[in-house]
């Protein structure tokens, strides 16, 4: 569950997707509703926010450093940018608050997950087709531009549709090249991540949760091969311009395909 995590996370396929239909298929049950799988699900999310943090460390501390120095340009280029990045995480934050456990259980069945997963598919395919070879970097977003990507996140909250899918999706649609979407996508995961861990972990501690051997290489784990996949993703980014979304579309669509196929016959 930790290398599935630490890849899916951040890969355009759904991690959430994945965590529902995965169990089902190996016979291990509904792994989402069990309250024991509670905190090895926070314990691997924050690895994977640690891993986003090692790779993006410059700009995070370029973002500080725009805070606290004069307004020369670079500073101002980089003060917009984290504006742009609060934009767009307010959406998840309201939505995913108010929304989040309906959404999960609405959407939480297997076989919803499976044709959702198609339909994430179809609109990666979509999406990279009409946005065609983006030219705009990411110091050309408009706020206009950071609150769409914001709104597409929201829709990841329904198991199934990818985080990192949608909202660089959403950024080549507004003009951004494959990599700058992606850059601009795994810096708004990182606070919506550590958000999500933090509001679960007062929880687990009230439920008297502990962590054990198990959770802890499960988030060491998923954190390694989170950062892996996120050196991956972005050399693939950038050196394919052009139907760079195209590949994960069609494992979406193969993934849910089978997997369909698969609960018809176990």
């Amino acid at each position: 569950m930790a290398l599935l995590q630490g890849v899916t996370e951040l890969f355009p396929i759904s991690s959430l997707g994945h965590a529902v239909i995965f169990p089902r298929l190996v016979g291990w049950g509904d792994l989402i509703h069990n309250k024991d799988f509670l905190p090895y699900l926070v314990v691997m999310h924050l690895g994977t926010a640690i891993a986003l943090f090692a790779y993006f460390w410059k700009d995070w501390l370029s973002f500080l450093n725009s805070v606290v120095k004069a307004d020369n340009p670079r500073s101002l280029a980089d003060r917009r940018i984290f504006l742009f990045v609060i934009i767009a995480t307010i959406p998840a934050v309201v939505v995913g608050f108010a929304l989040h456990k309906p959404l999960e259980a609405a959407f939480s069945k297997p076989w919803i997950v499976a044709f959702v997963l198609i339909l994430n598919g179809a609109l990666l395919y979509f999406c990279d087709q009409i946005a065609g070879r983006g030219v705009g970097k990411l110091d050309q977003l408009n706020w206009k531009g950071a609150l769409a990507i914001g709104l597409a996140q929201c829709f990841a909250l329904v198991p199934g549709f990818s985080r990192s899918g949608l909202t660089i999706s959403a950024g080549i649609v507004a003009g951004l090249k494959h990599e700058e979407a992606a850059r601009f996508s795994f810096l708004m995961a990182t606070p919506i991540i550590v958000g999500a861990a933090v509001h679960e972990a007062p929880k687990l501690l009230r439920e008297g949760a502990t962590l054990g051997f198990a959770a802890l290489v499960s988030g060491v784990t998923a954190g390694v091969v989170a950062y892996l996949s996120l050196v991956v993703l972005m050399r693939w980014f950038h050196g394919h311009e052009f139907n760079a979304l195209k590949p994960f579309a069609y494992y979406c669509a193969i993934a849910g395909l089978a997997s369909l196929a698969l609960m018809l016959v176990i």
